[in-house]
């Protein structure tokens, strides 16, 4: 059975989303895997949301591993991680207590399931696989940025990728990805409101509160656990597997990202 590591920050309510179907997939049989830990970055006491996810793990059973980044960088005497800039060196030497946690747990994989650092020691270590919310070749940055680069361009669609986490922010190859449309008659009419003013009056007028805005997140949030699980099954399957950190067939044969999208519609068919 794989066996997977689970980083997360807690951030919010879509991180514990995300562990909480794991769970309910897993328990279901549906899931063949096995979390081995939770690692969280906050200690208890930090943050609510982390405080809840960090219950959620403990009742379910899930062995859990904390380790505060900022008490670690305040002890070390480290500047934060500035955008633009190179990683300074507390985070490297961060990756490695992490790695004396983990590292006789059995896990060559793991999932970053909401986990607001950048990894530059974990990834050299295993397979740390992420989400982007754009799909293969789409728009970088966050998912915010991702949503104001369709809404400019007029997408026609979009997609979720699954990657492997290199030192680099979203830059490691994709290992699967789903596509959905963004042209339909529930989004045309938004679409058609939208086009009175350019993207960039849009965000500086209305922002996120613009309903095309929140449709294209509706639809992209909506696929990123069933696109999580999906990759995960193939991986446990071994349908799919990573060597040297790129994704090939059972057979060991090379391949691009795995295209899940039919599995994704089907698990949003269904509910789950």
């Amino acid at each position: 059975m794989l066996k997977v590591g689970w980083f997360t920050s807690g951030r919010g309510p879509g991180s514990l989303a995300l562990l909480t179907a794991a769970c309910e997939a897993i328990e279901s049989g549906r899931l063949p895997i096995e979390i081995a830990y939770v690692f969280c970055n906050r200690e208890r006491g930090e943050h609510e949301p982390a405080d809840r996810l960090l219950d959620f793990a403990v009742a379910a059973g899930l062995p859990v591993i904390t380790l505060s980044s900022t008490l670690f960088r305040r002890s070390t005497g480290g500047a934060p991680a500035r955008a633009g800039q190179p990683l300074p060196a507390w985070r490297g030497e961060y990756d490695r207590a992490i790695w004396e946690r983990i590292q006789s747990l059995g896990t060559g994989t793991a999932v970053l399931a909401g986990y607001q650092l950048i990894a530059p020691e974990l990834c050299r270590h295993m397979d740390l696989i992420n989400l982007h919310p754009a799909a293969p070749g789409g728009p970088a940055g966050l998912w915010q940025d991702v949503i104001w680069q369709l809404i400019a361009g007029q997408a026609e669609q979009s997609g979720i990728t699954i990657f492997r986490a290199i030192p680099d922010l979203d830059a490691g190859p994709a290992i699967s990805f789903c596509r959905y449309s963004l042209r339909d008659e529930g989004i045309d009419p938004l679409w058609t409101a939208a086009r009175a003013q350019a993207a960039e009056t849009l965000r500086s007028e209305q922002g996120e509160d613009l309903a095309l805005f929140q449709e294209i997140r509706r639809r992209g949030a909506s696929r990123e656990t069933p696109l999580l699980l999906a990759t995960l099954a193939a991986l446990a399957s071994r349908s799919l597997r990573l060597v040297d950190g790129r994704p090939v067939t059972a057979d060991g044969a090379p391949v691009a990202a795995l295209d899940l999208t039919d599995e994704v519609e089907r698990a949003l068919d269904s509910g789950r």
